[in-house]
């Protein structure tokens, strides 16, 4: 699901809704150790809980201080991000 290495998290598989309780969680203590680049293009799968988990990173980030990059979005992502309105909210590389 997210593997941390340095200030990097890659996340792998869906991001859905019956992910995205673990994916917040997992991704905020990630960030709390410092991580800063979130890589998506392993990505397969996503809903609007995706945008979701992905602006409570960003917010979170903001709290600590760091400078969030998400690199690898998939369009699909893109689109939803979009959709509703909060694409400039989300630090899409």
């Amino acid at each position: 699901m997210i593997d941390v290495a340095g200030s990097r998290v890659t996340v792998r598989g869906a991001m859905n809704i019956g992910a995205a309780a673990a994916l917040k969680e997992a991704g905020e203590a990630a960030l709390a150790g410092g991580a800063s680049v979130v890589d998506l293009a392993e990505v397969s799968e996503v809903d609007s809980s995706a945008v979701a988990v992905l602006l409570a990173w960003t917010r979170c980030a903001r709290e600590r201080n760091l400078e969030l990059s998400i690199i690898g979005a998939p369009q699909s992502l893109r689109s939803l991000a979009a959709l509703y309105g909060v694409g400039e909210l989300l630090p899409l590389a």
